[in-house]
């Protein structure tokens, strides 16, 4: 696949394309949100795991630069630290980022509205959800990996009538950074509101294995079909 780094007025992302895809070919896409502390390469050596020439992926990078320690740094979605509240406004900031950045890559790609699949690990999933819920018209899927919902009630006035939007969720049972039952809650909150994810539990830690993508590829070719 082709990797291409691109400098966003919004967002950095690195967009990755099957080799030697053509300008006029419209690939459905595929929009992976990273974790806290990570960057938009975390998750970029996935588009050739799930499927190398059926989707153009973009991997953006979150807006807020964080220090790690030790002279590290990374990125995270919200001002705040996680399972923290940002400041006032902070959510806004990142719908209007996302919006920018949407609005760049389908003009770049060619990308129509309803051909995305929005998804994204640990921080990412969560804001995957939040962000993607009240949009259905834009995102076909929603895919949540190692995450949870962070902001629930907050988002319920805001979901659309219809509710058959797709949702993937998987999840490690030995996850020490966002708890089974968090996710398990997730599960039971989306199914309150009338959703149908599909719901997966892992032996596995805070990571996306290969099981992952396994269940992963299936979903995403039956929400989007690939490209041909």
């Amino acid at each position: 696949m082709d990797a291409e780094l691109i400098e966003g007025k919004a967002l950095s992302y690195v967009l990755v394309k099957p080799e030697g895809a053509s300008p006029a070919e419209s690939c459905p896409l595929v929009v992976l949100l990273h974790g806290f502390g990570a960057n938009m390469h975390d998750l970029a050596g996935l588009a050739p795991a799930i499927d190398s020439e059926g989707y153009v992926y973009a991997f953006p990078n979150a807006p807020y630069l964080i220090q790690l320690g030790a002279g590290a740094h990374g990125y995270s979605w919200s001002r705040g630290m996680p399972g923290q509240p940002g400041p006032p406004g902070d959510a806004a900031d990142v719908d209007e980022l996302l919006d920018g950045f949407l609005a760049e890559v389908t003009a770049r790609t060619g990308a129509q509205a309803g051909r995305i699949v929005l998804g994204g690990f640990s921080q990412g999933g969560g804001l995957a959800l939040r962000y993607g819920l009240p949009r259905p018209e834009t995102f076909a899927g929603l895919a949540v990996l190692s995450g949870f919902f962070r902001d629930a009630e907050a988002l319920r006035p805001h979901l659309p009538a219809e509710r058959d939007q797709a949702i993937f969720v998987a999840h490690g049972r030995y996850d020490p950074m966002v708890s089974l039952e968090q996710a398990r809650q997730t599960k039971g909150f989306l199914e309150g509101l009338r959703y149908k994810p599909s719901y997966h539990e892992y032996d596995m830690a805070h990571e996306v294995s290969q099981a992952v993508i396994d269940d992963l590829t299936p979903w995403l070719h039956e929400t989007l079909p690939p490209h041909k």
